[in-house]
């Protein structure tokens, strides 16, 4: 019963940045039919670790509270299933390539002349305009192109990347962003339209200021490790028994850290005291910090930290969140119960709601799961109708 209940979607995407803005909507509440390829499935169920039987548990987290349904969307009797799903639904969600919705006669024009109420979410690499459109994109290209992995790294070797596919995942939020704003605006208009996320803008979003300081100083900001330029002090320090995260770059902040530390007259040190100056003389001030945090251990550093107000924490491994109270206290790790592990850890839902609160009732389903459920409870077809579209391989 979260606040999108009562939304149908239909996710035709596969792999991760449309899947994962159905698994956001789903989330939320909505209804997800999840089309797939009979007898393959979206590519997804092979990726990431797997299980003993051989499934991926990455699918278990991208395909949760979603209906799996098999449609041959390459026959005509499977691209009719699918206008006539849209004429019973809210939003589609796809990612092919710019074009192939049109060579199966489910682009724009086609569907929203069915539900002219339809939102079209458009997933792709480089967009449904431009000279690029048309081209193959991944994530890997368009975190490149939008920037993010020019500043991913260490100045002195080559760019690196993420360990998620965060170009993927930022498209898919965007497009999910997308659909909701949409949706308030069929409120007032009685009609959807388009939502065009592509990779490369979906990770030029969240690049802050960095083409406008080009812009306007020709500064071009470069890979800098773990920190950021002119922001300090905020980095890893070492600590007696590992190392230890410390982000006290604000004024009011630092001065707490000089105190804790037993040296109040840094921040009234001319190289240290104010954002700026800290800035100009960034490992001037690690250094400092690093030869006082080194004598503590990281716990003792927590506490001290901790009830100073000043930021702090550990660099997290899977096992140290599902041991953590806080992650407990807030269900921001939870048990979903699955017919073939019996419980599954995975992340809980982003953000919370007050009321209406969302919950994943399911893990990843098994390949057309649901189909004839589907068929028969939305489209209304019987048993005879759905035995002869599996016959001609429409599903």
């Amino acid at each position: 019963m979260g606040p999108l209940a009562g939304i149908r979607v239909v996710e035709l995407g596969q792999v991760i940045a449309g899947p994962f803005c159905g698994q956001l909507l789903g989330d939320y509440g909505a209804e997800i039919i999840k089309v797939e390829p009979p007898g393959t499935g979206d590519v997804l169920r092979q990726w990431g670790r797997v299980d003993s039987t051989g499934d991926s548990l990455w699918w278990s987290v991208a395909a949760r509270n979603k209906r799996s349904i098999t449609i041959n969307l390459r026959q005509p009797q499977g691209q009719d299933l699918v206008r006539q799903l849209v004429a019973r639904s809210d939003i589609l969600v796809e990612n092919f390539r710019p074009g192939t919705m049109e060579r199966w006669g489910l682009g724009w024009s086609d569907l929203s002349a069915i539900r002219p109420e339809l939102i079209m979410v458009r997933i792709s690499g480089y967009g449904q305009t431009g000279p690029y459109s048309k081209r193959a994109g991944y994530a890997a290209i368009g975190e490149a192109m939008g920037g993010l992995r020019a500043l991913t790294g260490y100045p002195d070797r080559p760019p690196t990347r993420v360990g998620i596919s965060i170009g993927d995942s930022l498209t898919g939020m965007f497009g999910a962003l997308g659909a909701l704003a949409a949706l308030e605006a069929r409120h007032r208009t009685g009609r959807g339209q388009v939502i065009d996320a592509c990779i490369f803008e979906s990770v030029l979003a969240v690049t802050e200021s960095l083409v406008t300081e080009w812009d306007a100083r020709k500064v071009s900001r470069e890979r800098t490790g773990p920190t950021l330029p002119g922001i300090a002090p905020s980095n890893v320090y070492p600590t007696s028994d590992g190392q230890l995260l410390i982000a006290a770059n604000q004024d009011s902040v630092f001065q707490r850290l000089t105190k804790v530390m037993g040296m109040p007259e840094l921040a009234s040190d001319p190289r240290f005291a104010d954002h700026q100056a800290r800035g100009r003389h960034m490992k001037e001030i690690d250094s400092i910090i690093a030869d006082w945090s080194r004598q503590h251990t990281s716990a003792q550093l927590l506490d001290m930290l901790h009830d100073a107000g000043v930021p702090a924490g550990l660099v997290y491994q899977p096992q140290d969140m599902l041991e953590d109270p806080h992650f407990a206290a807030r269900e921001s790790v939870t048990k979903v119960k699955d017919s073939r592990h019996g419980e599954l850890m995975m992340q809980g839902v982003v953000p919370k709601f007050g009321q209406a609160r969302p919950s994943i009732l399911w893990p990843g389903p098994a390949l057309g799961a649901h189909t004839d459920a589907v068929l028969s409870d939305v489209l209304g077809l019987d048993a005879e109708e759905i035995d002869r579209l599996r016959k001609q391989g429409a599903i």
